[in-house]
């Protein structure tokens, strides 16, 4: 038995997708960002960047999306979350997964909470800015990509990138161009949405935006 620790729609959207996938039994255990309940002192001895996933394993706690993606995918191989470790399009499996969340994820960061890097409010604007055209930029290069080469991150069939990659697009929602803006990753969306892991997961968090 898994337990992650979540909040709705955050971070952790990707691993709750992840152990629906897999079909492993989990528990959820729910954080009250906005009460600062990833702050209290049990929760920073589990994590303690103070942030959500955490993902427990044989009672072991695990941090960071990307990672836990990773393992999930690993762990349950015959779920076809990650292609065969050797083989070329594991490395692109690698590829797509360390894109997302070293250069697409930490760009919505900034977009978030350009507080975090000043107080500032002409600066935070800036900062915005620059977050923006990384985030489009990034868009118009995995829309194309999934024009020549998908539907999906690796072609054919969901792997774990897939399950990162619309959860970030979901964070686009309510920007000035939200990711389906762009034709292929419109398509993109409206076939993982329709995935049954979708659907369960929007029941099981509350979630009710961009269903």
């Amino acid at each position: 038995m898994y337990v992650l620790y979540f909040s709705p729609g955050a971070a952790s959207l990707c691993v709750h997708l992840a152990l629906l996938e897999i079909g492993a039994p989990h528990e959820l255990r729910k954080l009250d960002l906005d009460a600062g309940e990833q702050r209290s002192p049990a929760y920073l001895k589990l994590n303690p960047n103070g942030l959500v996933p955490t993902l427990l394993i044989q009672n072991r706690p695990f941090f960071e999306a990307a990672a836990c993606l990773m393992t999930l995918a690993e762990r349950h191989a015959a779920a076809g979350l990650a292609p065969p470790a050797e083989s070329l399009e594991r490395a692109a499996w690698n590829q797509w997964l360390l894109h997302l969340a070293n250069t697409l994820q930490p760009a919505f960061r900034l977009w978030f909470y350009p507080s975090d890097l000043s107080a500032d409010e002409a600066l935070q604007a800036a900062i915005k800015d620059g977050a923006r055209a990384r985030i489009e930029t990034t868009w118009q290069r995995i829309d194309a990509h999934l024009a020549a080469h998908g539907p999906y991150l690796l072609g054919a069939h969901v792997s774990a990138p897939d399950l990162m990659l619309i959860m970030l697009m979901r964070w686009s929602r309510n920007m000035p161009r939200p990711a389906t803006d762009w034709p292929a990753l419109a398509d993109f969306a409206r076939r993982m949405k329709a995935r049954a892991s979708w659907q369960a997961l929007y029941a099981a968090e509350g979630l009710t935006e961009w269903a």
